[in-house]
């Protein structure tokens, strides 16, 4: 881990942030066609990602006619920002409104800063996916809840991206996928994987099956659902051994699902721990270990290059 002090981590309860997340999530929706539309397509669909941010979550740049253009919703003064590189700087704020209201004003601002997109308004992995123009219905936004989601979000970013430092293979960057609402990095061990044949609810096949074309060990971090109502961390793996779920992992909280395939460990096991990054870091390296032994994957991929910093 670095050596910044890092504050407690929130405290997360599903059932308090089912409502607003709900909302969110077709708002990064929403910024997230746009980010897919303007970017080139980029292996296992990396260029539709949202990031991490100061101040809460970005599409980075993204180009347009008149250069590069960016859209972040900050979760500190809770507004849509558009930046442009032509000096355009707008905002509105997010409060509670409908996808259709959002999706409106958006649009709009984007239009105002001389940005002109045209998307396929339609939500994905989601049922029933109803067109972004035709959500009218009301949306529950409270802005304490999104800040401290986000604040959980900002702790996870900085583990995941110790772990991601650790690996020299192929390895994808810390993102947030607004499809299932996820924070999400994943290590490739370099060889190709059995042709894909899992659906996800208004996914073309052809997506899903380039984005897991690769072999992988992915871990990540997801808010939860009225099936299993706790925010959560998940590790999984494709192919998937056999033995893979049968594998010891750590901390002792952790747990294969045989139902989901994967390893989960809740958010609450880690926000309470004494080292909560520590005990992180242990469930990813555990469950990596895990998909590498049963996997057959090349020891020499993992590293070690912190010892450089001292070099510069």
């Amino acid at each position: 881990m670095n050596n910044h002090t890092t504050p407690a981590w929130p405290v997360l309860d599903y059932h308090d942030l089912k409502e607003t997340i709900a909302t969110v999530h077709m708002y990064t929706q929403v910024v997230g066609k746009i980010r897919l539309q303007q970017m080139p397509w980029i292996n296992h669909s990396w260029q539709v990602t949202l990031y991490v941010s100061p101040t809460g979550l970005t599409t980075g740049s993204m180009p347009y006619a008149g250069g590069v253009f960016q859209i972040d919703l900050d979760f500190i003064s809770h507004q849509v920002q558009v930046t442009t590189s032509q000096g355009a700087k707008l905002d509105f704020a997010i409060g509670g409104k409908t996808v259709a209201e959002f999706y409106t004003d958006l649009i709009n601002t984007l239009q105002q800063a001389g940005v002109n997109v045209t998307i396929y308004a339609v939500p994905n992995e989601v049922d029933p996916a109803i067109p972004f123009a035709q959500n009218h219905a009301p949306c529950g936004y409270d802005a304490a809840v999104m800040h401290n989601f986000w604040q959980a979000l900002v702790r996870i970013h900085n583990v995941f991206t110790d772990f991601r430092a650790g690996f020299q293979g192929k390895n994808s960057p810390v993102h947030f996928f607004w499809g299932g609402f996820d924070l999400a990095v994943t290590r490739f061990s370099g060889r190709p994987a059995p042709l894909h044949q899992g659906a996800m609810p208004n996914m073309p096949k052809a997506v899903m099956q380039e984005a897991y074309s690769q072999e992988v060990s992915s871990c990540g971090f997801w808010a939860g659902s009225d099936a299993f109502p706790h925010p959560t961390f998940y590790s999984y793996c494709y192919p998937t051994p056999d033995d893979f779920g049968t594998q010891q992992v750590a901390p002792p909280e952790a747990f294969y699902s045989t139902e989901m395939g994967e390893f989960l460990l809740t958010y609450e096991s880690v926000q309470r721990a004494a080292n909560p990054e520590a005990v992180l870091l242990e469930f990813m390296q555990s469950t990596y270990d895990a998909a590498a032994t049963t996997g057959n994957w090349d020891k020499n991929l993992q590293c070690d290059l912190s010892a450089l910093k001292n070099r510069l």
